[in-house]
């Protein structure tokens, strides 16, 4: 296949209606990019035609090559040495790291060190897409913050995305769904694999924008019409790259996996078949990781015995199965976590073991990793897990339930559902007794007791929302919380006590700026934080619970989560904040969680005497490094790798149910709704509907003519010359006026009973004055002024002015 030159591209580019290019543009003009990739791959300096020759450039050089070569050396980049070579800069100022697209056109820098963002002009925008790794310059500020320059892309990230394909004027365009990505990419006419105008496409990015050029692609995949059913997925799991069919590698493995459970699979394990193991889960589960059983027990001597209750936590052996370096272990990495979808999920793991042998399904044998504990029911220490093991075992689950029916059970011992528990139901009644010890523990040790709104959405059978209903999360849900938390803080407290290393799930505290703007909201409320600068969660969880009654008790609980730090998967056991626990990590969900499954091989290398580090090819910082610290290394970068793959897997989520909500309104399009305000910002607030849970924005501009100043402390905005203010929980009426489905948002306007007068009644208590006099309509034009502007009379009359003045003067000279 012939290879395309970079001139050709641009000629395509330009033939195609692209963007007008500079009078003295030079397209055959070496990037920066591969300028500095081949200054990093000479031995030494490299004089100006050498390097020429080197990027097959014309020598001796063109006037474009040459001021490029010059904006390198004032950027920095590139110096010449006393014998007139050129030799890469030695400057370190340079900041490296992520660049961020926003949808107005300009991005952030993400620092690799930490520091502030660093604010990118649309300008400089041009050269990059969302997500590419970059070297860039401070260079003042915007807005009062700090600004950079990209000097050099180090890696392009972007090379495959999704979109529509579009024809305009002319020229054939793919515009990304990613709202972060502002390009439109330009496809030749033939390389668009017979894409129709506005199809959902796939396409691969054979030339990357810059300052001068849009980026260049060509269609790979045609996925459908964008109302296609299921299209929303399909956009979404493209659009945030989440891995969506298995290597062939991993399929035949999973393939040649067992359909049941061999007897020569048991031997060595402990046999748990007799014990009426449950599962608790919701009606739509398919996969189920978790089983549970427990019973009551006296620990102590003969003479002083204490009741207790003994907790036996049964999760899916999905390690046995899934092994250090297979292609299933590798797909299962790659993925790093289940994704759920409404109606969909696209499962970590290959349905055969999801949903077939690691799934602890009922009346059949599965192998599995217990954590059995001894749990205190009376004391001090009422609630808490007294001693622990863990080990290997096998059990033949007694019945699938569902938290519905299970919760029906406990309230009416005698009704329906629980008689169709039969013989299971004791057991159920032991491990509610067991959640009331755990729910007391858990207010004494001060944890967080968020109890947020959560909403499902019911589709129809093409995959469009019916309705959005609140999730109703009764004691069975609870119940199987406090039991998987409890085995999760005994394999935190299993791997530091045998000093290994292992991810943890860490969640910390406030930090300083976050919680200063908490105070400082919670002030003007008349609510207090306790614990001075570094409150802790009890100080939290005393607020949540005075807070309990207020009307705007869910607005609050969402600010002091949002004044938290975003839980990461770390080899660093800081604890867990919210939870309150000094150790904490991931072992009950392997299924559908790689971090678990990372946890269950420590724990077994434990329990066999030996030492698990994981394979991961790329930590290169890693090789010289003692052993522990190599260690050390492998685990951070998985925990970075993990955290960033969960936040994958949550963006591709929320993204899909924002197209479904915009879907559902777009038939709702004039219709008025109440709702509640349930977010502020400079350019508008954010409304949620009361009866559809769906949240929309009002733009400033649609609040009136006044001018709104936006305070950031009180969440509001202020009218300057009316004082009406819009503040969080705020009942308004809206209209929904408008939706766009590829920005995913919904635009209301505020409808009467929530205007300017309105409002300033409900602050004032009294009738709003009229902000301005109401102008009468003119009257007729004389006659003697028809057939003349305002402008032509303005300047008639200044001419005879002058004239009058002119007279005058004359006339005062003659006396």
């Amino acid at each position: 296949m012939t290879k395309r030159s970079k001139n050709e591209s641009n000629k395509s580019e330009i033939a195609q209606g692209g963007p007008e290019l500079p009078a003295d543009y030079d397209p055959d003009v070496p990037s920066r990019e591969s300028i500095l990739k081949q200054m990093r791959a000479s031995t030494g300096p490299l004089a100006v035609n050498e390097l020429a020759a080197a990027l097959g450039a014309d020598v001796p050089i063109s006037h474009g090559f040459e001021r490029r070569l010059k904006a390198m050396e004032r950027d920095g980049q590139l110096f010449v040495n006393p014998q007139g070579r050129l030799a890469l800069s030695g400057k370190l100022d340079f900041i490296a790291g992520r660049v961020q697209g926003h949808r107005d056109g300009f991005g952030f820098l993400l620092r690799d060190d930490g520091g502030p963002d660093l604010f990118l002009s649309p300008r400089e925008m041009l050269k990059v897409l969302h997500g590419d790794r970059v070297l860039a310059r401070p260079d003042g500020e915007y807005r009062g913050k700090p600004e950079a320059t990209i000097v050099e892309v180090v890696e392009r990230r972007t090379d495959k995305l999704v979109g529509r394909f579009l024809k305009e004027r002319g020229a054939l365009i793919v515009a990304p769904e990613d709202q972060r990505i502002k390009h439109d990419i330009l496809i030749p006419p033939g390389d668009t694999a017979g894409a129709e105008n506005g199809q959902v496409v796939t396409v691969q990015i054979v030339q990357q924008p810059t300052r001068h050029t849009q980026p260049i692609g060509r269609v790979v995949e045609v996925l459908g019409e964008i109302d296609d059913p299921g299209m929303e997925i399909e956009i979404a799991v493209r659009k945030f790259d989440v891995p969506l069919d298995f290597s062939e590698a991993a399929l035949k493995q999973a393939a040649k996996l067992p359909a049941i459970v061999r007897p020569g699979e048991i031997k060595g394990r402990i046999d748990l078949r007799d014990v009426p193991f449950v599962t608790i889960d919701g009606e739509d589960a398919r996969d189920f990781d978790d089983a549970v059983f427990c019973m009551p027990v006296d620990t102590g001597t003969a003479k002083r015995k204490k009741p207790a209750w003994r907790l036996l936590v049964a999760i899916a052996d999905v390690s046995h199965y899934v092994r250090p370096g297979d292609a299933l272990d590798d797909d299962a990495l790659e993925r790093g976590t289940s994704v759920y979808f409404p109606r969909r999920v696209i499962p970590m793991l290959p349905e055969s073991l999801s949903n077939g042998i690691c799934s602890l399904n009922p009346k059949v044998d599965r192998l599995v990793m217990v954590c059995d504990m001894v749990v205190q029911a009376s004391g001090a220490k009422a609630g808490t897990v007294g001693a622990y093991q863990f080990y290997e075992a096998v059990i033949h689950s007694h019945a699938r339930t569902t938290y519905t029916d299970v919760w029906a059970a406990l309230q009416q011992p005698t009704g329906p559902a629980a008689q169709a528990l039969g013989e299971v139901l004791p057991h159920l009644q032991n491990l509610y007794e067991l959640y009331q010890l755990f729910a007391q523990a858990r207010v004494k040790r001060g944890a967080i007791d968020f109890d947020t709104v959560e909403t499902k959405i019911i589709c129809n059978p093409l995959g469009r929302i019916e309705k959005i209903v609140p999730y109703a999360r009764n004691d069975a849900h609870k119940l199987i919380e406090e039991c998987m938390l409890a085995a999760n803080t005994c394999a935190a407290d299993f791997i530091v006590r045998n000093k290994r290393q292992g991810l943890y799930r860490v969640h910390e505290g406030p930090t300083p700026e976050k919680l200063k703007a908490l105070r400082e909201y919670l002030r003007n409320l008349g609510l207090s934080l306790g614990g001075g600068d570094e409150p802790g969660t009890q100080d939290y969880a005393r607020l949540v619970q005075e807070a309990g009654k207020r009307p705007d008790f869910e607005i609050l609980q969402t600010m002091c989560l949002r004044s938290l730090q975003q839980a990461i998967y770390s080899p660093e056991p800081l604890g867990h904040f919210g939870l309150a626990y000094e150790h904490y990590t991931h072992f009950t969900s392997p299924i559908r969680r790689y971090p678990d499954l990372l946890t269950h091989r420590v724990i077994k290398s434990i329990l066999a005497g030996k030492h698990y580090v994981p394979q991961l090819a790329d930590v290169p910082a890693a090789v010289a490094l003692p052993r522990g610290e190599r260690e050390h290394a492998v685990w951070e970068k998985l925990g970075v790798l993990l955290s960033a793959r969960e936040r994958r897997a949550d963006d591709a989520s929320r993204d899909v149910e924002a197209w479904l909500k915009c879907w559902f309104m777009k038939e709702r399009v004039g219709e008025v709704f109440s709702g509640r305000v349930t977010g502020v910002a400079s350019f508008g607030v954010f409304i949620t509907l009361d009866t559809l849970h769906v949240e929309g924005m009002v733009h400033v501009s649609e609040l009136g003519s006044d001018y709104f100043q936006f305070n950031e402390a009180m969440h509001e905005l202020r009218g300057e010359r009316t004082g009406i203010r819009y503040r969080l929980t705020d009942a308004v009426q809206v209209q929904v006026s408008r939706v766009d489905l590829e920005a995913r948002r919904i635009e209301f306007r505020l409808v009467k009973g929530t205007g300017f007068k309105e409002l300033q009644k409900s602050v004032t208590g009294t009738e709003a004055a009229p902000q301005r006099r109401v102008k009468r309509a003119a009257s007729a034009k004389p006659e003697a002024l028809k057939g003349t502007t305002s402008r032509e009379r303005r300047a008639a009359a200044k001419r005879s002015a002058k004239a009058t003045a002119s007279a005058r003067k004359s006339g005062r000279g003659r006396h």
